[in-house]
């Protein structure tokens, strides 16, 4: 098994090989009529806008440009590098025949302030995926205009929010219920949308504690908010009974559809009792995802609360696309225009090429695959699987390194950063906060079945590293361009530096500057 060596080049900042002598390119000098042109304009430009001094860019020919971002690509890694089992972010590859679609110029000249009768074909195709996503989940009309599931979710507690004010109840239904296994931005989303949140914790099986959910039901209850299947990959097999439970009360169902990838073409959170729901575009449908965007989170509700979708929504009246702004009780825009097209050209793309049969097999496949993982990892000395362990699991689970620390005194963070040793991207650590040093691995089903065994072998290396050389574990990475970071110093204002400007106040006032 060989250990994967990351690029590690002594790479200066950009403005740092900045030369004044050199061009990357050199336009045409200004003729008279140009330069006069160029002046009797300016003469109209406010006084606020212009900048007398020159810009501080840095002087580079386009050889030494090339070079530095290959160099920097070379010290990064990706989903086209090599395995990446980030749980709950479902990073599977990437089709490059999305990228080439989005970025065709057919796409990339249109504007959004273009007359409606000019973008007919990018309406078209924003209300054919609207309407796909209303069919793959079980909702009547979606808006595509949240920039990311974390907005999904707000948007989402803001249509909560309105439906029950519209119904009277605004100022009494005031709580919405969040399972202890929750993605971190539901309780956040919802305190963000007005609401008190309400945990009820899970039971020995990893699912939503019924007991506790009917206690905390009340007739402040606004709604619950819930992915199936949840964060340690265990379907709710009593989502029906929760669903009764909570309309009972008159609240709402809202679906976090960050797990939707292991259940596509299987069932539809719509036929489970589900009012809302969102669909991260940057995991399930395939479209690139870190590194702080582009995303996307369109939401998705049922008949009865189409209403209160944002606005605009795009519809089709049977001869033309277009813009609708008459949604009589719409909390109004979520963001600027009417969502990120690129990102939703490209999961256009991937739903297009793969179908509803390539979309129930990329979700048989995921399961298939977690499932394999599943078993191997848990058998490796000092892993386990906390939650009915006998129980399937579908797109992801979650692993435990308990025994491992209390034997070796390697933690998950050092199984981590020693997993980039061998050219695999770590999972999720410390998520869900039930689970002691929580390992969430999701190997989605872009993974081959190599694949697959190559990263049980590097597992159960590292596992014989920390009963038998822990050192090489707890000082890990070895072989990345960057070594082991004091993180907590980096996040600290003190010592981020976050831009050329940054850089040189910190090096004019003699501060030393990390890097």
């Amino acid at each position: 098994m060989g250990e994967f060596r990351q690029a590690r080049w002594v790479e200066p900042l950009v403005f740092e090989i900045s030369r004044e002598s050199k061009r990357g390119h050199r336009f045409p000098r200004m003729n008279g009529l140009l330069k006069a042109a160029l002046r009797e304009a300016l003469k109209d430009m406010p006084e606020n806008l212009r900048r007398e001094k020159r810009i501080d860019l840095p002087c580079l020919s386009e050889v030494d440009v090339v070079r530095h971002f290959t160099r920097l690509s070379q010290m990064s890694f990706g989903v086209d590098t090599g395995l990446y089992p980030l749980g709950s972010c479902t990073m599977k590859y990437n089709p490059k025949v999305n990228d080439a679609v989005a970025s065709s110029d057919s796409i990339r000249y249109i504007h959004p302030y273009q007359p409606e009768e000019t973008v007919q074909g990018i309406l078209e195709i924003m209300y054919t995926l609207s309407s796909w996503f209303a069919e793959i989940t079980g909702m009547s009309k979606f808006s595509l205009q949240p920039s990311a599931g974390a907005q999904g979710e707000l948007t989402g507690a803001l249509i909560i929010r309105a439906y029950h004010k519209r119904n009277g109840e605004g100022d009494v239904r005031d709580e919405i219920i969040v399972p202890d296994s929750a993605h971190g931005t539901n309780p956040a989303s919802a305190a963000m949308a007005g609401f008190k949140v309400i945990v009820v914790p899970s039971d020995m099986n990893g699912c939503v504690d019924i007991e506790a959910l009917k206690e905390a039901v009340s007739s402040r209850t606004a709604g619950l908010m819930l992915t199936n299947p949840n964060t340690l990959g265990i379907f709710e097999e009593r989502i029906l009974e929760i669903s009764e439970i909570i309309h009972d009360a008159g609240g709402l169902l809202y679906y976090d559809g960050a797990n939707i990838n292991a259940i596509l073409g299987k069932v539809r959170p719509g036929d489970m009792g589900f009012d809302i729901v969102h669909l991260n575009l940057h995991k399930t449908f395939s479209t690139p995802h870190g590194g702080g965007g582009p995303g996307s989170g369109p939401v998705g509700v049922k008949e009865h609360l189409k209403d209160f979708l944002p606005v605009p929504l795009v519809d089709f009246d049977g001869e033309r696309y277009y813009l609708n702004y008459d949604v009589p009780y719409s909390i109004g825009r979520v963001r600027a225009f009417y969502g990120c097209v690129d990102v939703l050209l490209k999961a256009f793309m991937y739903i297009l090429i793969m179908g509803a049969e390539g979309l129930e097999k990329a979700s048989e496949i995921s399961v298939l695959n977690a499932n394999f993982l599943a078993r191997k990892l848990s058998e490796i000395r000092g892993f386990s699987l906390p939650y009915g362990k006998d129980k399937p699991r579908k797109h992801e689970f979650v692993l435990s390194c308990s025994d491992l620390k209390h034997e070796t005194g390697v933690t998950a963070r050092n199984v981590s950063k020693r997993l980039l040793d061998y050219g695999i991207h770590a999972p999720t650590i410390y998520f869900p906060l039930i689970v002691k040093e929580a390992l969430m691995i999701e190997p989605t089903e872009s993974e081959s079945i190599e694949s697959l065994k190559e990263f049980v072998n590097v597992f159960a290396e590292i596992s014989n590293e920390a009963y038998m050389k822990p050192e090489l574990v707890l000082d890990a990475p070895h072989n990345t361009s960057v070594s082991l970071v004091d993180e907590a110093a980096a996040s600290h204002p003190k010592t981020m530096c976050l831009s050329w400007r940054m850089y040189k106040s910190k090096l004019l006032s003699g501060e030393r500057v990390k890097g």
